[in-house]
């Protein structure tokens, strides 16, 4: 009786199985939607067309990018977490989605951890400190001066309540009890056209983002918010060299499915990834953002996100900091 009941179970194993390997085979049955969960023109935006053109390519179906903006990143990324986990919806997924969002709110509409599958980070690039040309500032000592000199006075864009951007500006400004003005932005191009325009004074920011303006004499460039110097501003300091090695920000972006979406498919997103992000073409065009390409295991993109979390939360407790 015993041996009946093995077999069976053997047998209804092995079908299950055949059934994920025949689903995993027959994927994807149709256009993919790939949805940032940020406005159009963000770095996030940006990793998403730039891969998903080529990943659309090798899977034989268009990959079809949706902005969904909203609530720090949530709008999007619940909608990638409520949708149906057959590999047919991906999502982009940043530190403020994934780690961070779960800090700040009380209420989340989807749990990181247990509602997302992570696929791997495609792309890392530094946020830059950068400040309007309206500030007399040319350094970080020169700013953190003139913010303790004038509590209240100045402001600071981001990316989003609760992004990094806005976090690592928080961390910043605690240095000096500066009590820094946050003006939140739907994307980085709007919060960056902010500071050019002298709407706020200020704002770290990925460096696709602020760069080419930086490089007009639009806006200034004072440090970058990474535990080491990038190979692409090698002339720009890290805000650890200058006395602030709590504020790191770097901007990655992963790509990211429904949780319990066949392991299979997984592995074949993955696989399909890690060799879209050797591609030399693919490679120089991120480079020419300011981007270095990562394409790690899920394991490491965990770890990843675990990290963050360990970052964020004192700041976030000790500036008592909430979205809801």
């Amino acid at each position: 009786m015993q041996r009946r009941l093995s077999l069976k179970w053997l047998l209804s194993l092995s079908l299950g199985l055949a059934a994920v390997s025949l689903h995993a085979q027959q994927y994807p049955k149709g256009p993919i939607h790939l949805v940032v969960p940020f406005a159009a023109g963000s770095t996030p935006d940006l990793v998403a067309r730039l891969v998903g053109e080529r990943l659309g390519t090798r899977l034989g179906q268009p990959v079809v990018v949706e902005n969904k903006a909203g609530a720090s990143g949530n709008i999007g990324t619940t909608a990638v977490a409520k949708a149906s986990p057959d590999g047919q919806t991906l999502g982009i997924g940043i530190a403020g989605t994934l780690a961070v969002n779960a800090l700040l709110y009380k209420k989340m509409p989807y749990d990181p951890a247990r509602d997302i599958e992570l696929i791997t980070v495609a792309a890392s690039q530094p946020a830059v400190l950068v400040t309007s040309t309206k500030l007399s500032a040319n350094n970080v000592a020169d700013l953190l001066a003139q913010l303790k000199k004038n509590p209240g006075k100045y402001s600071f864009a981001s990316i989003g309540a609760g992004s990094a951007s806005h976090l690592a500006m928080q961390a910043l400004g605690a240095r000096t009890s500066a009590n820094l003005v946050h003006v939140p932005y739907p994307g980085s191009g709007a919060a960056v056209t902010a500071i050019i325009s002298g709407e706020v004074d200020m704002g770290v920011l990925p460096a696709a983002t602020v760069m080419p303006f930086v490089k007009s004499g639009r806006v200034k460039a004072l440090a970058i918010a990474s535990s080491k110097r990038s190979q692409f501003l090698p002339q720009l300091p890290t805000l650890a060299e200058v006395g602030a090695p709590e504020v790191q920000a770097d901007a990655w972006i992963g790509i990211v499915a429904p949780a319990k979406t066949p392991v299979e498919i997984v592995t074949r997103l993955r696989n399909e990834l890690v060799q879209i992000l050797a591609e030399p073409a693919l490679r120089e065009k991120l480079h020419l953002q300011y981007m270095d390409p990562v394409a790690n295991t899920p394991a490491e993109f965990r770890s990843m996100v675990n990290d963050e979390v360990a970052r964020w939360k004192p700041v976030i407790e000790k500036n008592n900091i909430t979205l809801d």
